[in-house]
């Protein structure tokens, strides 16, 4: 009987060891693998054996993460304070580098994200800030890229979700906005005015040198009056316009005085 319990003892241990030796790796996963505290070999995916209080293993996820940046006051280049907060998109491409080289990837690559974006927003003003947000975004990423390199992470995107301005800021933005649309305004009058005084001494020019064609603009004038409902018009009458009609006597003098 004693022996019995024995051989079941020993089973249950083997079927114990056993159980926690094999470990099940998904498609996206990885096992970085230390033999008695030193690097051995990256293993996965699939069902992997680890030998118990010889080997440890630390899984590594290879999918993309998407890290939420928290806001971050910015000072830009014009001495205008935003708060700012993005979005990042990162994955591990070497489950050694991000395991060994660096103690949490996670929290080194935030808080490498948010000193990165207050740097990189503070060297630009707000109206780059503003209007440029993709080349924003392409510089944050390039920089994020070249910095977690030896870590074994790849930034593949990042996107600059919000930049909130204080209410002074936004009454004074707004200001600058009519003052520019009122600036365009009378730009383009302006630009009216001289096409139409550019117009009007091109008609002088010609009608200057053709009498016939200031008659007809002068009838032109008294119908458009007359069409008015004004009760008396007095409209004084040029004599070298009615010349024309005048019939010439005494031998083609006209004694009109």
């Amino acid at each position: 009987m004693v022996e019995l319990y024995a051989y079941a003892a020993v089973a249950v241990f083997v079927l114990a060891l056993v159980a926690f030796s094999i470990k099940i790796l998904r498609e996206y996963e990885r096992a970085v693998v230390f033999l008695l505290g030193r690097f051995w070999k990256v293993k996965g995916p699939g069902m992997i054996i680890i030998v118990p209080l010889i080997q440890q293993m630390v899984r590594v996820d290879l999918r993309i993460m998407v890290l939420d940046v928290p806001t971050q006051d910015v000072i830009s280049r014009d001495n205008v304070s935003v708060q700012v907060n993005a979005v990042v998109y990162y994955r591990v491409i070497d489950a050694q580098r991000a395991i060994i080289q660096v103690e949490n990837f996670r929290d080194a690559t935030s808080q490498l994200a948010q000193t990165t974006l207050r740097s990189v927003l503070g060297q630009h003003e707000l109206d780059e800030m503003l209007a440029e947000r993709d080349k924003l975004n392409t510089d944050i990423q390039r920089i994020l890229d070249e910095r977690t390199d030896a870590w074994g992470i790849k930034v593949s995107n990042v996107e600059i979700k919000q930049v909130d301005l204080n209410e002074t800021m936004i009454r004074a933005i707004a200001k600058q906005a009519e003052a520019e649309r009122i600036r365009r305004a009378k730009i383009i009058n302006a630009e009216g005015e001289l096409q139409a005084a550019d117009r009007l001494l091109k008609a002088a020019e010609i009608m200057s040198g053709n009498p016939q064609a200031m008659q007809l603009r002068y009838l032109g004038a008294l119908q458009e009056i007359a069409g008015e409902k004004s009760s008396t018009i007095v409209f004084p009458l040029p004599m070298d316009l009615l010349r024309p009609f005048l019939s010439p006597r005494d031998g083609g003098q006209d004694k009109t005085t």
